[in-house]
């Protein structure tokens, strides 16, 4: 699941588009609507929809850095282990070449190569069989997403996001038509939309007093496969073994609530692809940069998400009280929401100090 389908993609949208270049991204929905009771001055009553600027205005106390460098910002995170690659030191002996065993029209086959890629998802078999160890967080809600169509009542140029008793919600309209929505529901909830008649049901979720738009999203048509997750995200120390580096999925994940898996995954391929590209020798080839900086990105994008989960996709009375306070204190100190910059302009466009525990306490107690 991934928002970013037809849409500007946050960090990787970096190597799209020029550093500094102003305007809002192509193809991004010029109306931003946040729905929910809880944050508005009386139930029931939405704030009016808000529109989103131009371009990326720097958040309040925003000092102008460089991106996480080749390999990271100086400073910031602890240093990797350099055991990334099929060589850490010049001159050493390159280790022995990865080989995939399989099996074709009944005949045993055997293939090596300088290099193996793993790209192969989030339950990968080459970080298994490198003996990469997979580190996950608690999970924290669930998550489903589903493609609607014949929704053209939903306001094509509208994005969406808003909480109503136990559901939290999120549309991206698609054009055509065809919407993009996600629900997040309770841990306790797995069985909820599960069954034949799940997408229906879950379109029916959508109709919620603080959003009356969703009619459009409820009289639409299930267009695909409704798929739900657990929101947990999962990381590696080092996606990268002697002959082996992985990307995308298969190097960890981040909680889907903010969008970024195609983001993750461009990244990747591009900060890869530039070490590959330095060097002939890929039987020797030293993976340390790109470790240091996903280790970097993946922590801040972990952090945002953490929050954005919290003040989105938790319910109850004491949920509700949170968002309302957010929402009247960042009213006077927009920086309580700086650090959602991340998601649009890339987690090293911030300052470290937005990615702090003491950032954490501001935004969700006070």
């Amino acid at each position: 699941m991934d928002r970013a389908v037809g849409r500007r993609r946050g960090p990787a949208a970096r190597t799209l588009r020029p550093a500094g270049l102003r305007g809002r991204p192509p193809h991004h929905p010029p109306r931003h609507l946040r729905r929910d009771p809880g944050a508005c001055p009386g139930r029931g009553e939405p704030p009016a929809a808000r529109h989103l600027p131009g371009g990326y205005p720097r958040p309040p106390g925003h000092r102008p850095s460089a991106p996480l460098p080749d390999p990271v910002r100086r400073g910031e995170g602890r240093r990797r282990p350099r055991r990334c690659g099929a060589c850490a030191s010049p001159g050493s002996r390159p280790a022995p070449p990865p080989t995939v065993a399989f099996e074709h029209d009944g005949q045993a086959r055997e293939a090596t190569a300088p290099l193996l890629v793993g790209a192969d998802g989030r339950a990968s078999m080459v970080r298994e069989a490198a003996g990469i160890p997979l580190h996950q967080d608690a999970p924290h809600h669930w998550f489903a997403g589903l493609l609607v169509e014949d929704a053209h009542d939903w306001d094509p140029q509208l994005q969406a996001i808003g909480t109503e008793d136990d559901f939290g919600f999120l549309a991206f309209p698609q054009g055509d038509g065809k919407v993009r929505v996600y629900g997040g529901y309770p841990l306790d909830q797995a069985r909820r939309f599960k069954g034949s008649d799940g997408p229906r049901r879950f379109l029916d979720a959508f109709a919620l007093a603080c959003s009356p738009k969703n009619a459009a999203l409820v009289s639409g048509k299930p267009a695909g496969p409704l798929f739900a997750y657990v929101n947990a995200d999962s990381w590696t120390d080092e996606p990268c073994a002697p002959g082996v580096v992985l990307i995308g999925d298969a190097a960890g994940w981040n909680d889907p609530i903010i969008g970024l898996g195609l983001s993750i995954t461009y990244r990747d391929v591009r900060l890869v692809s530039d070490i590959l590209k330095a060097t002939d020798d890929w039987a020797r080839v030293d993976f340390g940069a790109y470790a240091e900086e996903r280790a970097e990105r993946m922590r801040r994008l972990r952090f945002v998400g953490q929050i954005t989960a919290a003040i989105d996709m938790e319910f109850g009375e004491a949920a509700r009280a949170r968002r309302r306070s957010l929402f009247e204190r960042s009213a006077a100190d927009p920086g309580l929401k700086a650090h959602a910059f991340a998601v649009m302009a890339g987690p090293e466009s911030l300052p470290s100090e937005l990615f702090t525990d003491a950032h954490r306490a501001r935004v969700l107690e006070g």
